[in-house]
């Protein structure tokens, strides 16, 4: 188990310079070990520069990012020790692919943790099979491969290193329907079985309402929310004036309260919106 925790944390790009531009600002927030983090927010509002100072491939201009009480944001060997603990797998997987293979892509974390051969090569090959890569692929080269196929590299080489947290940047980007769903539950499976903390950056609200258990809303480089998924999607003014378009099924259970019918608050799946209208006709339905 990993805790991290931000305290008065702001990173500034471009420092001393004309451009210099605030991107996330005096930021104090305990991500929940255990757990699966969606972090939201509009365009701009600093979720891939939280991602990066997360994973140590940014320190922060004032503040200290802890882990496990220890601070690993400010000094240059604890930040790259940081980076074996947390996972991070960017928004455009040809971003970190860069091996001649995909066998020695997914096996480059492992190998530079000293890890044994045969240690290696199974972790690759678990790996590889969670993720849904056929083991034919191994020799592949990794920039013959489709993007959703890259995306599925990239996640496997951040799953071989077997880090204490996984930061994902739009984990299904690039992915159809069917494989954005194959890849999220396996995610969530994966997740469940070993008790690792997974924060992941989504623009979809449905994949975030689907899958996260808790969720970082960020607004022009501050926190505005910080809960579980259903509290937050209570909020569906606020995140509204935030720029934060809700789940569809949201948005038609929060337009049915508007109109008078007594719904609850927050429903974020089908299922419980269907729970909650079979609930009423019951409560109304004429004897």
């Amino acid at each position: 188990m990993a805790q991290i925790t931000l305290q008065n944390v702001t990173y500034r790009y471009g420092v001393g310079t004309p451009f210099e531009k605030t991107a996330l600002r005096d930021i104090n927030l305990t991500f929940t070990p255990e757990c699966i983090t969606g972090i939201i927010g509009h365009t701009g509002s600093g979720k891939s520069t939280l991602a990066q100072l997360l994973n140590g491939l940014l320190a922060p201009t004032e503040g200290k990012i802890l882990m496990d009480g220890k601070d690993v944001g400010t000094d240059a060997k604890e930040r790259v020790q940081m980076r074996y603990r947390t996972g991070l797998v960017f928004q455009y997987p040809e971003y970190q692919l860069f091996e001649e293979t995909v066998e020695k892509d997914i096996a480059f974390g492992p190998k530079n943790k000293k890890l044994p051969p045969e240690e290696v090569r199974r972790l690759v090959l678990e790996s590889a099979r969670f993720c849904g890569i056929d083991e034919s692929l191994l020799q592949t080269s990794p920039f013959d491969l489709s993007g959703g196929q890259k995306r599925r590299v990239a996640i496997a080489g951040i799953l071989a290193m077997d880090p204490d947290v996984i930061v994902l940047d739009e984990p299904a980007a690039g992915l159809d329907p069917a494989g954005k769903n194959e890849i999220l539950s396996r995610l969530k499976k994966y997740q469940r079985e070993t008790k690792k903390t997974i924060l992941f950056i989504s623009h979809s609200m449905e994949d975030i309402a689907r899958f996260a258990d808790e969720i970082l809303v960020l607004q022009k480089g501050t926190v505005l929310m910080h809960d579980t998924t259903k509290k937050v999607f209570e909020n569906a003014s606020q995140l509204e004036e935030a720029g934060v378009l809700l789940p569809e099924i949201t948005r038609l259970m929060q337009h049915l309260k508007n109109r008078g019918v007594p719904v609850p608050s927050g429903i974020v799946s089908p299922a419980d919106a269907a729970a909650a209208i079979a609930s009423l006709w019951k409560e109304n339905a004429p004897c």
